[in-house]
């Protein structure tokens, strides 16, 4: 495990490939060969997942063999396994850039500076992301579209973020 304990996902076990034991893994990650330099690919747990021996390029990840894995059914039972990478084994981010596992854990302030919430996970729910908000007072917690409009201002070293909640528009009246 991390210093922090972040872990980030990268990818998720697709199920068995042929008969000799190959393992087909869905990459979330830019560069889908980059999976075999992160060394052991852990569970949501930080316990050893796979660890990946050799690979070639699939068309939505990657095919290869695993130190894990002897037999297509072996491969098979770890269908929907999701892969995770401490957050230390990645590059620090050039200036100005950042990883969305890196927000988690920032303030959220409102335009008059007031502690609003946390950010408490990055979601996709397939269109952008969202940042979800748990809020100080306590209560359900709530999104917010990860955009430059309703976050304006990240300050990682400081630990906040700016969070602006879209102005609720009322039903128009009728013409």
């Amino acid at each position: 495990m991390t210093k922090d304990g972040r872990l980030i996902l990268v990818g998720q076990v697709g199920g068995g490939f042929g008969v000799k034991g190959e393992v087909r893994v869905t990459a979330f990650t830019a560069d889908p060969l980059a999976l075999t330099a992160y060394g052991p690919l852990l569970r949501a747990d930080g316990s050893v997942g796979l660890t990946l021996t050799s690979a070639r390029p699939d068309k939505n990840g990657v095919v290869g063999r695993a130190k894990e894995i002897a037999t297509k059914e072996e491969a098979d039972a770890l269908r929907g396994l999701k892969l995770h990478v401490p957050r230390d084994r990645f590059p620090e981010p050039e200036e100005d850039e950042f990883y969305l596992a890196d927000l988690i854990g920032l303030q959220a302030r409102d335009g008059d500076d007031a502690v609003i919430g946390t950010v408490k996970a990055v979601q996709n729910f397939g269109a952008d992301d969202m940042l979800e908000i748990a809020p100080a007072a306590g209560g359900p917690t709530w999104y917010l579209p990860f955009t430059r409009d309703a976050v304006p201002d990240i300050r990682l070293g400081d630990g906040w973020l700016r969070a602006l909640r879209p102005v609720e528009v009322g039903e128009r009246e009728p013409d």
